[in-house]
């Protein structure tokens, strides 16, 4: 079984047992699960469920590994350069995203 769910402004393909990084959000500092409530597709192999744009009563549960405040990791990091031909004309500015490490738990439908 198998879900698209929308976090973030992103899609993400999970099944139970993935682990993937989400957008960074508000959670409790002592919170277990977080709850993914915008879920667009739902497959189980034989049957398949498509939302207008989302899925009414479907969810998809996520656990933290290591509590919420911990689950925080780090993307790779963005170097962005601009350059003119002119005296101290180079900017270099670089930018790393936090994101938050869940792992799938199960999919309701």
């Amino acid at each position: 079984m198998y879900a698209i769910i929308e976090q973030g402004g992103k899609q993400f393909k999970v099944s139970q047992g993935d682990v993937i990084n989400i957008e960074l959000t508000e959670v409790a500092p002592d919170a277990k699960t977080i709850e993914l409530n915008k879920v667009l597709f739902v497959s189980d192999g034989e049957q398949v469920k498509i939302g207008t744009p989302y899925l009414e009563g479907a969810k998809v549960i996520a656990s933290f590994k290591v509590s919420a405040a911990d689950a925080v990791v780090k993307g790779p990091k963005v170097i962005a350069m601009t350059f003119r031909r002119r005296k101290n004309s180079a900017k270099k500015i670089g930018h790393r995203q936090k994101y938050l490490q869940v792992t799938i738990d199960s999919i309701e439908a």
